[in-house]
């Protein structure tokens, strides 16, 4: 992965772990959240697992904003470990678990994500399959 503008198929190993950023649970989009989308949920939980998601999404979207991923066929296998409180910085990561190649234009990559909370505790998982272009 030389330049991560122009990942391909074939510039992902299996194995490789890809860092997919970091972000902040932030307060205020928490309380905004919860009142529009999780009414009811007391914040003195946590973000809600639906946040977590958001949030995870968010990083993964912006890494693969310009990766040569066509299409996410599947997210599945989705674990919620905890609630991260309000200013608990969480990192992504997302580990090449297999390949596929699927004729010579495309192959499906098989990903394990994760986000750790500060002290490297798993916060949320889960699988996906994306397609990717192959060079």
């Amino acid at each position: 992965m030389s330049d991560p503008l122009f990942v391909h198929f074939e510039d992902l190993e299996t194995g490789q772990v890809v860092p997919l950023g970091a972000c902040a649970v932030d307060q205020e989009a928490m309380d905004l959240f919860t009142d529009r989308f999780q009414p009811g949920w007391d914040t003195a939980y946590g973000a809600p697992d639906a946040m977590v998601y958001v949030l995870w999404s968010r990083l993964a979207a912006d890494k693969a904003a310009h990766w040569a991923q066509t299409k996410v066929l599947a997210i599945d296998a989705l674990r919620y470990m905890r609630n991260p409180p309000a200013g608990e910085l969480l990192r992504g990561r997302m580990t090449v678990m297999g390949k596929d190649p699927v004729g010579d234009e495309k192959g499906i990559v098989i990903a394990s994500h994760d986000l750790l909370d500060e002290a490297g505790r798993l916060v949320f998982s889960c699988l996906t399959r994306a397609l990717f272009s192959r060079r």
